[in-house]
């Protein structure tokens, strides 16, 4: 699944993200884009258990590929 969450202003993109993941099974993958790193959903999904991985686009957004944990 994949989520485009640039020119929302926060917490729009941490809410939708998050109810994205609830949707999900566990060990699905849901990919964002946003237009910052965003810090407080890493640190709502490092408490959650899941795992993440974060690559900088060239225009400067951020793609972060989500694996559900069972948590």
């Amino acid at each position: 699944m994949l989520l485009d969450n640039r020119g929302l202003q926060p917490p729009q993109p941490m809410m939708r993200t998050l109810t994205a993941l609830e949707e999900l099974e566990t060990g699905d993958q849901l990919v964002i884009i946003n237009d910052r790193r965003p810090m407080f959903l890493f640190a709502e999904l490092d408490e959650l258990g899941h795992h993440y991985e974060t690559q900088e686009q060239s225009d400067g957004s951020f793609r972060i590929t989500i694996r559900k944990s069972g948590g």
